[in-house]
């Protein structure tokens, strides 16, 4: 078997992690390992540190953060520029993720249609009014809150104001996904409860740890942090294999 090293090995785990991506802006990948041990098939440990990744649905990670402990591999695998893993390896991942990240997601393709087969009618101030599905704004004011808003059309005038409320992100009872609970709508004004529910639906979707899995991999949110501008997840996973190119 050829003689490996640290950066040969990482640039194998590199390579295979971008190909999983649509966009990455930064990416960096340590693999510690003792020649030894490698030999044996064991790396000490495997670090990953990523910024401006966009993964599925279109949905762009500000930076993921990556850490495990040992994990066990074929060691003939390093020689093909694979690493294969023998056993599952437990890791921690850390992943931020900006407003302007959920609003990219939000303001998709993907998700206008679905919106755009809704019952968009609903009463402003007495006065039928129409909503927008173009201006959908996902925010984080802090406090533990997101806000959602958007904006309607009053058919009479062709005023447009704007419809907002707030919900308090928690944790799916599977670990799964981000939920958002507690709706409380400001100014007394609402949207009509299927366009209410569609608008949760959706950040329910995008929030699913599914979208940020990289190769074999299943994730698990143990806290969160709704903070003013960013949303901090903090998961352990269970990785299987990494993606290899």
């Amino acid at each position: 078997m050829p003689d490996l090293d640290d950066q040969a090995i990482s640039k194998v785990a590199e390579v295979g992690i971008k190909s999983q991506l649509d966009e990455v802006k930064n990416l960096n990948v340590e693999i510690d390992i003792d020649p030894l041990k490698v030999i044996a098939g064991t790396l000490n440990s495997v670090a990953i540190a990523g910024e401006g990744m966009v993964m599925k649905q279109d949905l762009r990670i500000e930076s993921m953060e990556f850490n495990t402990g040992s994990v066990a591999v074929n060691p003939l695998s390093l020689a093909f520029g694979k690493i294969e893993l023998t056993h599952p390896t437990e890791a921690e991942a850390i992943v931020t993720l900006t407003e302007a990240d959920i609003n990219r997601a939000f303001r998709s393709d993907f998700v206008r249609s679905k919106m755009q087969d809704l019952n968009l009618e609903v009463q402003v101030d007495s006065e039928t009014a129409i909503v927008d599905t173009e201006k959908i704004n996902f925010g984080l004011p802090g406090d533990g809150k997101v806000r959602l808003s958007t904006e309607v059309v009053l058919q009479n005038s062709q005023e447009r104001k704007t419809v907002a409320f707030t919900a308090v992100p928690k944790i799916s009872s599977d670990g799964q996904r981000v939920v958002l609970e507690n709706v409380e709508y400001l100014d007394h004004q609402e949207l009509p409860p299927a366009f209410t529910e569609a608008m949760l639906d959706e950040a329910k979707e995008l929030l699913d740890l599914k979208n940020f899995e990289v190769g074999d991999m299943s994730l698990q949110i143990k806290r969160l942090a709704a903070l003013k501008g960013k949303l901090i997840l903090q998961s352990e996973a269970i990785v299987h294999q990494f993606p290899s190119s």
